[in-house]
């Protein structure tokens, strides 16, 4: 790729982010885009909708920057919880490590890169058909001493990101513990999850469970509660919305002014509304009908699940019952702790132990074939950045692609673009991979899936790309470890170009469409036509954690990795970390609301990832170096992973407990304060009701008989 072509994607993408910018701007001030752009504000009635015409509206404003830039931490804390602060913390601490190697790769190795003459001269007075291959390591004569200056560097920057990693992990394991000594008593951290419960003649499950806890935990055993099998409930219950959304819209639509029988309209339109209304009325009203029988059913016939909701009078009988291996049987009576009640996935129960090993392996399987399958794009990516393979496999091309323009936005925009719509599909496939592999709640599901994104995208945006997407040049790597440092090292420079114009293309793009919403704009536009705007507010989304943290961390991966290879990437990267700064921090204040939490529990995926990613440079040096004839720093390199894994070793035993479980200490120091709280004995009385299933919930949609408002038997 020619400097031409980046130029050209980087104009692009600059439009794009400054087209985006200014259409949020105004779109945000439009009354009918408030559950757009501001639907946390409008959910708790802090932003109205105005109906009077104001001028101002049609005008870009920059004062929301000013607002998210303001934004203090204690206030985030309130607004997003501390998972919002770790996920600003993610983006935080990648700008410090990258202003660090920014200085030195662009005052220091960049011009060292162009000043070799391995690939070509730097020619400054054309400087638009320069090869990018001259700002990279690529062009520093082999055996030069100025290989020494990447040497240094880095070492320079793996002591630095330990440096800062240390800290970083440190400070967070202190917010976990602050969290926890600041929070009031929650249902959850009294609470275990009891899975696969036996069964015994004549016993029902719930029988079953007082009497194993209360033999084993007399003393602390508070009660329990039995899940039951939902599922048919839960798809009445969604046809049942389903039809009280239609039946609202049609409500909206007619004219409540006009006599029913004299409301013919145009063909008598509103006439046969008013019909279609009465008949959703009248399924609505048997269909809760059914959902009654149906909870009535479950509760009487004991359809019950092999699980339960054990309660414990303290958080330390609670930890230390789930942390306890139950029975003889390991596969019988497996406990863990507990999810927030809300955040709990009522279909994850599988029966038994067997059936949840067996959906972790076809899970890992479907994981496999869909890394093998998404090759076919990668291959196709990849042919577009060779202009002479595509002429070749597609001759009728030739004389378009001898236009320059077209030319460059092929090869500098098209790949990247064409990559990034199909990444789109992988966050949904692995969030439903997830969810079936057996987790407890939506915070389990949806870390899962964060590690899932995140080591696909590493496999296939990484590995595939720089091997061109062969199957077999990837088996030939772990067939033949030994060579693994010099096929990096051969591969991985020459793919700097493409992963330049990914960083402006995904990165620019993902943030600015982040701002613009764009996917719920167009279906808010869709729905309008259907809707009034005294609809009630339905829902205040939550920021896909599984979609936007793998993509800080792999941009992360690709800056450690080319900072000493190509560090012209470094500013391209700043800027995105710079973008999603102020975007998030909005997007806080305006848009998401979080649906759990986890008190930061993501932050080991991040370390993880950064001590990968510094294992992945140092390899890759090390071929470096010894195909530049420079076997001496080759030699130096190789200390550099192995004492950034005893320090991984060291950051694993110090902090990691603290993000598995909280400590006896600090258990028991909670419960002492407890013993002298007036209200700890109704919220004992309330534990029970934390965990009901909403299936089993008396249905509130029917609005002309209240009997229907409540359930037929108690569940009690």
């Amino acid at each position: 790729m020619i400097v031409s072509a980046l130029l050209t994607s980087l104009g692009i993408n600059t439009a794009l982010c400054v087209l985006f910018f200014i259409l949020y701007s105004i779109l945000r001030k439009q009354p009918s885009n408030y559950e757009v752009y501001v639907p946390r504000l409008l959910a708790k009635g802090t932003s109205r909708r105005q109906s009077h015409f104001n001028m101002e509206r049609l005008i870009p404003s920059p004062g929301w920057v000013g607002k998210a830039w303001r934004l203090s931490e204690e206030e985030l804390l309130s607004l997003s919880g501390l998972d919002g602060v770790v996920f600003m913390c993610i983006i935080t601490f990648s700008l410090k490590i990258f202003t660090f190697a920014g200085i030195i790769g662009i005052l220091v190795i960049l011009p060292v890169n162009c000043w070799g003459s391995n690939q070509q001269d730097f020619d400054i007075t054309n400087f638009a058909n320069n090869s990018l291959d001259v700002f990279t390591i690529s062009n520093v004569d082999n055996g030069s001493n100025w290989l020494w200056v990447h040497f240094s560097a880095i070492y320079l920057v793996t002591g630095f990101i330990c440096l800062l990693l240390f800290y970083e992990y440190r400070y967070i394991s202190s917010r976990r513990i602050s969290f926890f000594y600041s929070s009031k008593p929650q249902p959850h951290q009294f609470t275990i999850l009891a899975r696969s419960t036996p069964t015994y003649p004549g016993c029902s499950i719930s029988d079953s469970v007082e009497n194993f806890f209360k033999d084993l935990y007399p003393s602390i055993y508070l009660s329990h509660v039995v899940v039951h099998r939902t599922s048919k409930i839960r798809t009445l219950l969604n046809e049942s919305k389903q039809l009280y959304k239609r039946i609202t819209r049609l409500q909206s639509d007619s004219d409540p002014t006009l006599p029913q029988h004299n409301c013919c309209g145009i063909f008598g339109l509103c006439g046969r509304k008013s019909n279609l209304r009465e008949r959703y009325e009248k399924k609505l009203e048997d269909i809760e009908e059914n959902v009654r029988l149906k909870q009535s059913k479950v509760l009487l016939a004991g359809e019950e699940a092999r699980a339960a909701f054990v309660f414990f009078k303290t958080r330390f009988g609670a930890a230390t019952a789930s942390s306890l291996q139950q029975s003889i049987n390991p596969t019988l009576w497996n406990t863990e702790l507990a999810p927030e009640p809300h955040d709990v996935y009522w279909p994850f129960f599988s029966e038994s132990f067997m059936q949840r090993w067996i959906s972790k392996l076809v899970v890992v399987a479907a994981s496999i074939l869909f890394t093998i399958l998404f090759l076919i794009p990668v291959v196709f990516v990849q042919g577009l950045t060779n202009l002479s393979q595509l002429e070749v496999l597609f001759p009728f091309l030739t004389t378009i692609l001898t236009i320059k323009f077209v030319s460059q936005v092929i090869t500098g925009y098209l790949p990247s673009l064409i990559l990034q719509l199909f990444l789109k599909l992988v966050p949904p496939v692995m969030e439903f991979l997830s969810s079936i592999q057996g987790h407890i709640s939506h915070s389990s599901i949806e870390l899962s899936a964060t590690k899932k994104v995140l080591w696909f995208t590493i496999w296939n945006v990484i590995f595939a790309t720089v091997f061109s997407g062969s199957v077999l040049s990837m088996l030939s790597i772990l067939l033949d470890p030994k060579g693994i440092p010099s096929k990096l090292a051969a591969a991985v420079p020459a793919q700097a170009s493409f992963f330049i114009a990914y960083v402006v293309t995904t990165g620019w793009t993902s943030v600015s469409s982040e701002l613009f919403r764009i996917i719920p704009l167009i279906f808010s536009l869709i729905r309008r036509p259907f809707t009034s705007p005294s609809d009630e507010f339905e829902e205040v989304p939550s920021i896909p954690y599984h979609r936007d943290v793998p993509r800080i961390l792999f941009f992360g991966l690709l800056g450690i990795i080319y900072f000493f290879l190509a560090p012209l990437i470094l500013p391209f990267l700043l800027a995105y970390l710079c973008l999603a700064y102020i975007v998030f921090r909005n997007q806080f204040m305006n848009v998401y609301a979080p649906k759990y939490e986890t008190a930061g529990k993501c932050w080991p995926i991040v370390h993880n990832s950064m001590i990968f990613s510094m294992v992945l440079m140092h390899i890759i040096a090390v071929g470096i170096f010894a195909l530049k004839r420079l076997p001496l720093a080759s030699t130096l390199v190789v200390p550099l992973p192995i004492l950034t894994l005893l320090f991984n070793e060291y950051c694993r035993k110090r902090f990691l407990p603290i993000f598995v479980a909280y400590s006896a200490e600090s258990l028991i120091k909670k419960d002492r304060e407890d013993e002298n709280d007036a209200t700890m004995t109704l919220f004992y009385d309330g534990l029970v009701n934390a965990y009901k299933d909403p299936a089993l919930l008396p249905t509130q949609y029917s609005s002309n008989s209240g009997d229907l408002r409540s359930a037929l038997i108690s569940e009690a």
